[in-house]
């Protein structure tokens, strides 16, 4: 089965406790790339991208044939998505069991969601 396990971190934290360029930074960047290699040498790895601040998100909505937007995320959350894996798991346990290795689990968290298969 397919999951999604989208970290979700507080960026003004994160910018406090990993400032670009730190050595906590490149820590944390080498932390994520082990678990890429990892969950790819295991096969589980289908894809995943980290994403760029919120404040370079913008928001659409389609009303009425309309289309609009806005600059930002839709919703004033304390974390914010900041990327995501894609996972082929056995089950949930096993998705939990990789979720916990993503280093954003450790100061944020990884909700993992099951991704359904409408083929």
């Amino acid at each position: 089965m397919k999951y999604a396990c989208m970290i979700y971190t507080s960026e003004a934290a994160n910018a406090e406790q990993f400032p670009a360029g730190s050595p906590e930074f490149n820590e944390m960047i080498a932390g994520y790339m082990a678990f890429g290699e990892e969950a790819g040498a295991a096969g589980v790895l289908i894809g995943g991208d980290a994403l760029e601040d919120t404040s370079t998100s913008t928001t659409v909505r389609v009303r009425n044939g309309d289309i609009g937007t806005t600059d930002g995320p839709f919703a004033e959350t304390k974390e914010q998505l900041g990327g995501s894996y894609f996972l082929e798991c056995k089950d949930l346990d096993e998705a939990i069991s990789w979720a916990a290795k993503i280093p954003g689990a450790s100061h944020g968290c990884v909700e993992v969601r099951p991704v359904p298969d409408f083929g």
